[in-house]
């Protein structure tokens, strides 16, 4: 699956030692079992401690279709310390995705001007979800 991310103005605090980044975004998805679109924004939670150590954290529900047609909602937390190597984990409604629940899945961020794009892949086969 691939995921188009529009980001908006991120929220930040600034601890001692720690630093705690919100990134408000809305989203499209497209790939072999799923389509659809954010219901309200998800946030992308980043934080940076003084020790150079980052993690980031994204959670967003998305309405649409499986591959089936039929209409539902998957929910994503995507969590990693590294752009290009972060694990989705996914909740879905559809009875036909209920097997994303369970996959080892794997994801890759690329930056564009006004946000990211997400791929996510099952690890078994590296093939789109």
């Amino acid at each position: 699956m691939t995921v188009k991310v529009r980001t908006f103005e991120p929220l930040e605090v600034s601890g001692q030692k720690e630093k705690a980044v919100m990134i408000p975004f809305s989203a499209k998805a497209a790939g072999s079992y799923f389509s659809g679109e954010t219901v309200v924004n998800g946030y992308d939670t980043q934080l940076s401690k003084a020790d150079g150590t980052f993690s980031l954290s994204a959670r967003y529900i998305l309405e649409g279709k499986d591959f089936k047609g039929n209409e539902c909602r998957v929910f994503i937390e995507n969590n990693g310390i590294d752009l290009n190597d972060c694990r989705p984990h996914i909740i879905s409604d559809s009875p036909e995705l209920c097997f994303l629940e369970s996959a080892e899945l794997r994801s890759e961020v690329r930056c564009v001007e006004d946000g990211v794009i997400v791929n996510i892949f099952m690890q078994e086969e590296i093939s789109d979800v």
